[in-house]
Order: structure tokens, then sequence, then C-alpha cells
């Protein structure tokens, strides 16, 4: 048997928060787009994420038969607004500015269309998943 030290919490790289640009239209005092901050999440995190957006769907022609399915827009719309550290989507005056509530509606009304999937790309990155959630959709239905 080898030495295990090296497994024990203290002595793991932490995983560092990255800076993005997630939008070029937030400028700094500096005229610069302002950086966003995104951390990773741990495993625990993101299965309960994924089990709050996961529901029990009748088998269609079966009757009394279930099956899980898992609304992935719903679950990466969360991950996004848990990973960002900054700006802060459960501030009250900057979810107010935008007429929303909650953060995961916040980020979706900041940013357009493609700067969230965008976002969404690299929040998935931060997070060590090789590829994207939309690709593996993609792959599970060829």
């Amino acid at each position: 048997m080898g030495d295990l030290s090296c497994f024990l919490s203290q002595n793991a790289v932490k995983v560092d928060q990255e800076k993005h640009v997630a939008s070029k239209r937030f400028m700094g005092a500096n005229k610069k787009p302002v950086e966003w901050e995104i951390k990773a999440i741990t495993s625990k995190e993101d299965e309960d994420l994924r089990k709050e957006c996961t529901k029990r769907v009748p088998v269609t022609g079966k009757k009394g038969q279930y099956t899980q399915e898992t609304d992935f827009n719903l679950y990466l719309g969360k991950l996004a607004s848990e990973c960002t550290v900054y700006p802060n989507l459960n501030d009250k005056a900057l979810q107010d500015s935008y007429h929303v509530m909650g953060a995961d509606a916040l980020l979706k009304a900041m940013l357009t269309a493609g700067e969230y999937a965008g976002y969404l790309e690299k929040i998935q990155q931060v997070n060590g998943f090789d590829s994207t959630m939309d690709e593996q959709v993609e792959e599970a239905k060829n």
C-alpha cells in the first residue's frame, strides 16, 4: 500500500476561481469590460442541483411505470448561478434593476442569448466537464 497522505484534504490543490468576461457590454470605470468571477462546485453540490432539476414522469403506454427526466436547461441555469461569485446574482438591487427574482432569472436577463450560451460553456469548463452538457444531450439522443 502506498502513502495516502497526498489524498488528504489539506494536501489537495484547491481549485482557483477564474475570471471571465461574460459580456463586453458591462464596462468598468476604466472603460474596459468587467470580469466576472466563477468558482467550481463540489460533486455533492452538483448532485443536489441535478436532483432539483429532475422529475418523475410516467412512461408512455406503461401504466404505473415512471422514469426520471432531467431538465438540462434548468440545471445549467442553476449551475451557472451557483458558480457565479461576482457579480452577486442574489443582490436585491441588481435583481430589481432587471425586474426579475432569482439568480438564474437575473443571469438570463443580464446576458444576450449568445453571451449566455458562451457563459454556460465557461461554467462547465471551470467545473471540469470535458464536453458541454448540450453535446452530452445530443450524444444521448443519437
